[in-house]
């Protein structure tokens, strides 16, 4: 039997409340539409480029966004010392599109989901007015604006498997 991802049940973001918890409902909101987008999606379709030659595909989108999350909120925000999740042996960028395989679809989007949680509990008991260093631009930070970042990444990648997803199967919506 092949596998395909599974169905996503997604639950909207909170309306009305304080602060953190719109930052929480509107980032986990993202979250599960990238998995909804996938859903029902067999690996080889996850590894399906949206127009070629280029290397953008669902399967992509889910191992970046997997390493953003873990570089933003677990290596930036609370300074742990994990390392990048996919690298191309060389240092350059694009592993998580290029080095992508059909075959550990399940584990990327199970990669993604322990991801996403270690990350909520990374930051659960942080201030949004927490700062950190950037390492590269030397720039204080708050964990407010990782969470904006957040959710401005996940759109416009969503917007992204939007299209992918339209083009594989002709499935539109949120």
């Amino acid at each position: 039997m092949t596998w395909t991802a599974p169905q996503i049940t997604r639950t909207d973001e909170p309306y009305a409340a304080d602060e953190r918890t719109l930052l929480d409902g509107m980032l986990d909101r993202h979250r599960a539409t990238l998995l909804h987008k996938c859903a029902g999606l067999t690996g080889q379709q996850l590894m399906r480029a949206s127009a070629p030659p280029s290397t953008l595909t669902l399967l992509g989108l889910v191992r970046h966004l997997a390493d953003v999350e873990r570089t933003w909120f677990r290596r930036r925000v609370r300074g742990e010392a994990v390392p990048a999740l996919y690298a191309h042996p060389d240092g350059r960028p694009g592993a998580a599109f290029d080095l992508a395989d059909p075959a550990r679809a399940e584990a990327d989007l199970a990669t993604l989901a322990a991801e996403q949680q270690a990350c909520r509990d990374a930051v659960a008991g942080a201030s949004l007015d927490d700062t950190f260093t950037h390492e590269r631009l030397q720039e204080p930070m708050t964990l407010r604006w990782v969470y904006l970042h957040m959710i401005e990444e996940y759109a416009r990648h969503n917007g992204h498997a939007d299209l992918i997803r339209e083009a594989l199967d002709g499935v539109t919506g949120e």
